[in-house]
């Protein structure tokens, strides 16, 4: 029996084709948007040129083993992620800073209660940093300001990160906070080089894409809890990242290229500075904070976190008054803490209690005594 001929044949090879040359044309089509974002981007040229030649190879490779190929597609995915952290770097991005002292003294005084030493520290630092803007012309080159890094010293729950917030919003920066709480690798900070598999950049590098500023704040938060093991080599790249002579230059061993890190400000924060090296303390401004008085915890109970928390509760401000008297209570549920962290979590236990008082339909207010703030106390 002759084998049935079907009429389709030519049209199918046409589909066939057709769709070939459809996903020829969107490789070329992904290739051309890479080269598009780096003529957009505001590179230096070295750099512009460098990542030109990429492209270039990266179509001579297509061209030779197809778009389909293993090779090919490793390649496009390698560069692209490549190109796209290396353009949205903040290259020429910064920030206007708030040259106004007193709006900082306002912000440091809303934001925190007392501490007025540490305050007085902080508010001499940012006036260094205004006046050496303010004094900065075209015709004059200034240097960049090289004040010491500030590290704030302290006991959990003294507010050493709230303060750290505090001087991003006074200057009107961006800011970023890297945790150093367990890290155990020196390549969290700088980066993998793309060699290997799965590379990414550095925090650094991060968080400046994330800011997209380059005059940004960036917190170090908790210096003193990096892994033991990774102790030596994280401290080596901070002594690096926190002199000026030398973050002029900083090398991401992904992006392998210098960028400037003069103009980001950083802080850094400590429970201790006993590991903490030599060297990066030699960089380092140190700023004690002091544990509050009872006077001091009892004001940022009463005036501070009991309106915020009885909010956050969705507690009206007559369904939860609390006694005058009982304030000595609240802020030394467990005996002396040098920190707030205890009170707001004492308070928020309180708010929470009342909150599942009133939805259970035992009453619509209630007013705390010293008679029955066990009832509302966690045990």
């Amino acid at each position: 029996m002759d084998p049935i001929q079907t009429g389709n044949s030519s049209s199918d090879n046409k589909d066939v084709e057709i769709k070939n040359s459809s996903n020829a044309s969107a490789a070329a089509d992904q290739i051309r948007r890479l080269g598009e974002k780096i003529e957009d981007a505001n590179l230096p040229e070295d750099l512009k040129q460098l990542l030109i030649e990429r492209i270039q190879r990266l179509t001579l490779l297509r061209a030779s083993s197809g778009y389909l190929s293993p090779n090919y597609i490793i390649e496009y995915e390698n560069t692209s992620s490549y190109i796209n952290w290396t353009v949205s770097l903040p290259w020429g991005k910064m920030t206007n800073d708030i040259l106004d002292l007193v709006k900082a003294k306002e912000i440091l005084n809303k934001n925190h209660y007392g501490l007025n030493s540490v305050k007085d520290r902080i508010l001499e630092y940012l006036a260094s940093i205004i006046l050496n803007e303010k004094n900065r012309t075209s015709e004059v080159d200034f240097t960049v300001l090289r004040a010491p890094i500030i590290c704030l010293v302290g006991l959990v729950g003294t507010g050493k990160t709230t303060l750290a917030y505090s001087i991003a919003e006074a200057l009107g920066r961006k800011f970023e906070r890297i945790p150093f709480g367990g890290m155990g690798d020196s390549r969290a900070l700088r980066g993998q080089s793309r060699a290997f598999a799965d590379a990414e950049p550095g925090l650094i590098i991060k968080k400046l894409v994330h800011s997209q500023a380059k005059n940004s704040v960036i917190l170090l938060d908790e210096l003193d809890r990096v892994s033991q093991e990774a102790r030596a080599d994280i401290m080596g790249v901070l002594v690096e990242l926190l002199d000026p002579e030398q973050n002029r230059a900083f090398t991401d061993h992904y992006i392998d290229y210098p960028f400037d890190l003069s103009q980001v400000l950083f802080v850094a924060t400590a429970n201790n500075t006993t590991n903490i090296s030599t060297a990066v303390l030699d960089r380092l401004e140190i700023i004690q904070m002091p544990s509050y008085t009872d006077a001091e915890k009892t004001a940022i109970g009463k005036d501070y976190l009991f309106p915020k928390i009885r909010l956050q509760t969705g507690l009206q401000e007559n369904q939860l008054v609390i006694d005058e008297n009982v304030w000595s209570l609240i802020i030394r549920p467990l005996g002396f803490d040098s920190g707030i962290r205890s009170l707001e979590r004492t308070i928020q236990g309180v708010c929470r209690k009342t909150a599942r008082s009133i939805v259970e339909g035992k009453g619509q207010s209630f007013h705390i005594t010293a008679e029955n703030i066990k009832e509302f106390m966690s045990q």
